[in-house]
């Protein structure tokens, strides 16, 4: 297995749903809605998780376009998601924490047929990392780093 590229990103929350990160120049905030206990200064995780993956694949598109000589005048991508939020919130219930299923689609403006379309949102989601990671078993670890004693 070759691996070229690492990423590392770091995620600060103090006294309240607030969340910051340094990616890259970027200062991104996560928070939740005020209905949910947050000051709603920026999209939930989970918000994230779907731009994350609808913005892959637009920019996998763009690269696939590229490679293949398709002008690509612009991409719509839209993720919808459904999930059961008793478990995040501790109650018990036979579904998993995360997303029961996750629907991907694209609007696709390039002069293409219906089926070249198809095909061509096919090997783009085939090549975005972000649908590769939901898609398949990642090896996750969860490590406790050591945590600053306060006086």
């Amino acid at each position: 297995m070759a691996v070229n590229k690492k990423l590392s990103v770091t995620s600060r929350m103090s006294d309240s749903f607030r969340i910051e990160a340094q990616l890259g120049n970027h200062l991104t905030v996560i928070d939740q809605p005020k209905a949910a206990g947050g000051n709603d200064e920026g999209p939930s995780p989970l918000e994230y998780f779907l731009f994350s993956l609808g913005g892959c694949v637009a920019s996998i598109a763009r690269i696939v376009a590229k490679q293949q000589k398709i002008t690509l005048r612009s991409i719509d991508v839209t993720v919808d998601a459904e999930l059961n939020t008793a478990v995040l919130m501790g109650k018990s219930t036979d579904d998993r924490a995360g997303f029961q299923n996750i629907h991907v689609s694209a609007n696709i403006d390039a002069d293409l047929s219906v089926s070249e379309k198809k095909t061509f949102l096919d090997t783009v989601c085939a090549r975005c990392p972000v649908h590769d990671n939901i898609t398949k078993i990642s090896v996750v670890e969860h490590i406790l780093t050591e945590q600053v004693e306060r006086v």
